[in-house]
């Protein structure tokens, strides 16, 4: 056979505490006393004293495995550059702020001295400060010009929430410069009779990527004010930009350039990024400049505690008798609970929007229970909701309204939350940077905090809680992109070709893949070659070749079928698995069943309903080589790196019990398959290999799949990707290697560099994939080793023994220089060892594979297993 895998208590109450709300922009600045220690005007639970509270009792105690103590550290201070305007000097006063930190004045030196700049510093470090205050000076100056518009900045955030709060924290910066400081929003939330003001008047303008993408850059004649006098660009949460989203962003950026170059200006580029590696090298892949790097944080930061927490065994059986935990949902809604009840202000970050919903719930009817006043203290906040509903909660987060939420990583971004008391991850979020951050929410006005990060049942969450090794002595991730992806760099360069005809100057700005890339664009119609310019043909919108975010077209449309009531969208890439005919569909804390899909209209039509169990989707993958790139020998076998065509398919759903998760059914669904070209690594094993492991034809099969379960779930700790970004295929006998083969590919067309970075560090990748195996305590595999929750074959077969002596043989025979090659010019840059998500906030986890799928012209006995990642977008 052949296997496929795709990424696709409450205790004693405490007196609730009094909180103010402190602005983003300047909550680190209310801490900038002469002593350089953090202020604390509101007295503060130890965060051990909160873990112990949370921990009480036998069965809790035992479920923390580690806890770290990171000591308060206190901040260094400098002063501000000469060059600053004095209003902008007596506005930050005016906010509290008596001297930047070390870090904050480098910043603005080398902003005003023209140079572009990436301030890769710790959550709550100050990093908006670095550069509102260079940018306010420009726009200051230019307001002395006749037009008052003589200075613009354009300020780029990955998540509408993130440029709206930081709208308000500059509008109260800058309150004391009147009018010189015209700042707005400028996103598909923006009334569209706002619009024309901000084109005309703002100075400082907010949005995010995709907004510049299709509505600023192709209508830029009616910018061109704008852009002419533009000083600045910041990049806000740079990191974020990743993987094929990140490459979509690069060529975004490089249009932008291009465009203001045409109306003679030349913005400098300030990026803000969360502790990175090598910042400057992602940040020059992203804008295509050299970047300077401040990297030395000089804030203060109060303690934080953080504990590693494996919810425990539970008596219920899941596939093949394989023990099964209890779920890291149910384990944060009792800690979201608990932290509720004793008055701490709390998030819970889950990495789905299903997740979310749930626990909200489930926190909300415990509540209840207790006081049900503190039910209503309680909410969830994902993407997919309207605005309004997004502008509610984020107003009731500021307000203190709100005590928990349940929350995606739309809320790991730097929107103002100051005043959390504790943050839970339920899940390791995929990168330790996005950990980081994602604890980071919590004591960001100084004061102690409680951070937990609860294991789920897998691999990777699995090995980290019982290795904090991992996550506390390793330095975060580089950032993996690669705008030289063709099916990124086409659509753009027709964008770029409709906003001014594309010159033969244009191509160095765009990279050395343009060459290859115009005849094919010419081919198919899309370029015509006249004179000296290539010219756009088409009547329709070349910006709308691409979707950046890598959302495979236009949002689903989620519609209450008796009432016609919009509740909001699902991304199309989510969609065949989320909103599938007999989906659960959770929606502010309602639950409705999904009653028909219609994929020509993007419609999915619901209605409100109470199932007592949730959908998973399940779906099948083939693979085939389309062309090896590298390949090194291991032993008798090869490990290679190269381009693979997978055609994936949706085909049924489980139906699982609520909290406990046990399948109640499974039912067929008819849903179109999609193809993705894209770029995987791969590995093979020859007889002699299997004969010294011992491995004979009734287990191989087994033993593949286990090893493949194991590698996607262990990938996340060695490169910047998440689960569902990756995907995987094992079979005994592959048509195209003719050996017994398992793959990891990117799930998104062209690559994202996943598979690259998985090549690169193969030998670590696969030597912590068998160590992860080796010690787990089951006896014959679970979720916490090789099995899978969204596996095509039911977790059918699997051999744990086997995969650990296959491994064994396997990486017996690496060479000293395997899986590390010297990188090709061009590659995508190193990842190290966390987003989600991803793009910033993901749709939902992928549905489950499905029933096996016999891989093209294999012998019965060689039907691939799969974990399949959702295929993108298309190239044009």
């Amino acid at each position: 056979m052949a296997f496929n895998h795709l990424p696709a208590g409450v205790h004693d109450a405490l007196v609730p505490l009094s909180v103010t709300p402190v602005t983003d922009s300047v909550s680190m600045a209310k801490n900038h006393r002469s002593d350089g220690l953090p202020a604390d005007p509101v007295p503060r639970p130890d965060p051990g004293a909160v873990l112990d509270r949370l921990a009480a009792g036998r069965s809790r105690a035992a479920r923390i495995t580690h806890t770290e103590h990171l000591p308060p550290r206190a901040g260094r201070h400098a002063r501000w550059p000469d060059r600053i305007r004095p209003e902008v000097l007596a506005a930050v006063r005016a906010a509290g702020i008596e001297h930047p930190w070390a870090h904050q004045a480098r910043v603005v030196e080398h902003a005003l001295d023209g140079d572009s700049v990436v301030v890769a510093t710790g959550t709550a470090s100050g990093k908006s400060l670095a550069y509102l205050v260079p940018v306010l000076s420009a726009l200051l100056d230019g307001s002395e010009a006749p037009n008052g518009r003589g200075a613009t900045a354009l300020y780029l955030a990955p998540t509408k929430a993130l440029a709206a709060d930081q709208c308000r924290s500059v509008k109260e910066l800058s309150q004391p410069l009147g009018t010189a400081v015209r700042a707005a929003v400028h996103d598909g939330d923006t009334p569209f009779e706002e619009r024309e003001w901000i084109r005309q008047y703002a100075t400082f303008v907010l949005t995010n990527p995709d907004m510049l993408h299709r509505g600023v850059l192709p209508a830029h004649p009616r910018w061109s004010s704008f852009l002419k006098a533009l000083k600045y660009v910041v990049i806000d949460e740079c990191h974020t930009y990743r993987g094929v989203f990140g490459s979509h962003v690069a060529q975004v950026l490089r249009r932008l350039r291009r465009l203001c170059a045409r109306y003679g200006s030349s913005p400098v580029f300030l990026l803000a990024s969360a502790t990175a590696a090598e910042p400057a090298t992602a940040a020059r892949r992203l804008t295509g400049l050299p970047v300077v790097e401040v990297s030395d944080d000089a804030s203060p930061r109060g303690e934080l505690v953080f504990a590693l927490w494996e919810p425990p065994l539970t008596e219920l059986e899941g596939e093949k008798g394989a023990p099964v935990r209890r779920t890291a949902t149910a384990e944060a809604a009792d800690l979201l609970t608990d932290l509720t009840v004793q008055g701490m202000r709390s998030i819970a970050f889950v990495r789905s929007r299903r997740g979310a919903e749930l626990i909200s719930v489930i926190a909300q009817e415990r509540l209840a229970e207790v006081d049900r006043s503190l039910a209503r203290r309680v909410a969830a906040y994902r993407g997919g909701y309207l605005p309004e509903e997004r502008r509610a909660l984020e107003r009731a987060l500021h307000s203190g309204e709100l005590l928990g939420l349940a929350a995606t990583n739309a809320l790991e971004l730097g929107v103002d939350i100051s005043g959390l008391d504790a943050v839970v991850i339920a899940g390791y979020p995929g990168t330790r940077a996005s950990l980081w951050q994602q604890a980071g929410r919590a004591g960001r006005s100084g004061q102690g905090a409680l951070a937990v990060l609860v294991a789920r049942d897998d691999p990777l969450d699995t090995f980290l809680v019982h290795h904090p090794e991992a996550l506390f002595d390793q330095p975060v991730e580089s950032t993996v992109l690669d705008p030289d992806n063709p099916y990124v760099l086409a659509p753009h360069l027709c964008a770029a070709a409709a906003e001014l005809p594309l010159t033969e100057e244009d191509l160095e700005l765009f990279g050395p893949a343009c060459a290859e890339l115009l005849p094919q664009l010419e081919a198919a119609k899309l370029l015509r070659r006249r004179t000296r310019a290539w010219h756009w043909t088409r009547r329709e919108r070349a910006a709308d070749l691409t979707d950046i975010r890598g959302e495979g077209g236009r949002p689903v449309q989620v519609v209450e079928e008796g009432t016609g009531r919009l509740l909001g969208t699902v991304d199309a890439g989510a969609a065949h698995t989320t909103v599938h005919e007999g989906a659960v569909h959770l929606h502010q804390g309602r639950t409705y069943l999904v009653r028909s899909l219609d994929l020509d209209d993007s419609v999915a039509l619901v209605e409100q309903a109470s199932p007592p169990y949730s959908t998973v989707a399940r779906d099948t993958t083939a693979i085939s080589v389309l062309e090896t790139d590298t390949e090194v020998p291991w032993g008798d076998g090869r490990l290679c790196y190269g381009s693979v065509e997978v055609t994936n398919q949706v085909v049924s759903f489980l139906r699982r019990r609520l909290i406990t998760g046990e399948v109640l059914g499974e039912t067929k669904l008819d849903l179109p398959p999609r193809t993705l070209r894209t770029r995987a690594v791969w590995w093979t094993v020859t007889e002699d290999q299997l004969d010294a492991a011992r491995i004979n034809p009734e287990i191989l099969g087994g033993a593949l799949h286990a090893a493949e379960h194991a590698s996607i779930g262990m990938l996340p700790l060695f490169a910047t990707c998440d689960r569902w970004d990756i995907g995987g295929v094992s079979i005994p006998l592959h048509p195209d290697t003719l050996l017994p083969t398992v793959f990891v590919y990117d799930g998104h067309p062209g690559g994202a560099g996943f598979a690259e970075r998985a090549f690169h560090t193969a030998r670590a990748w696969l030597t912590a994939t068998r160590e992860a195996i080796a010690s787990c305590e089951c006896d014959a595999g679970c979720p916490s080793c090789i099995q899978s929750p969204k596996c095509g074959n039911g977790n059918d077969p699997l051999h744990k023994r086997g995969a650990v002596r296959l491994l064994t043989v396997l990486l017996r025979g690496v060479p000293e220089e395997a899986g590390a090659p010297v990188r090709e010019a061009g590659a995508p840059g190193e990842a190290g060892a966390p987003e989600e998500a991803g793009a910033p906030e993901e749709a939902g986890a992928p549905g489950e594979a499905g029933a096996p799928v016999r891989g093209q012209g294999a012998p019965e006995a060689a039907a691939p297993s799969e974990e399949a990642a959702p295929p993108g977008p298309h190239g044009p």
